[in-house]
């Protein structure tokens, strides 16, 4: 799986799940039960994952969208 985005905004990780389950992009969001050990406050940043094989679709669908700072850098 490769990190989409990184983000502690949950409307903009929802809003970007959305735009990957419209495209049929298996997605994940990683890290969400993180809040149970930091007591729901909110600190510790959700990721967004999608599969290796559909990284390079995700991103042209998140930058189509206006979100191209959030993206994480693509790794070479």
């Amino acid at each position: 799986m490769i990190e989409l985005i990184r983000t502690n905004d949950v409307v903009l990780l929802s809003f970007a799940e959305s735009l990957m389950r419209d495209a049929d992009i298996p997605c994940m969001i990683a890290d969400q039960s993180m809040s149970v050990l930091e007591g729901s406050l909110g600190l510790l940043p959700k990721r967004l994952l999608v599969a290796e094989d559909m990284a390079q679709d995700a991103r042209r669908i998140m930058i189509d969208a206006g979100l191209e700072a959030e993206l994480r850098d693509e790794k070479k």
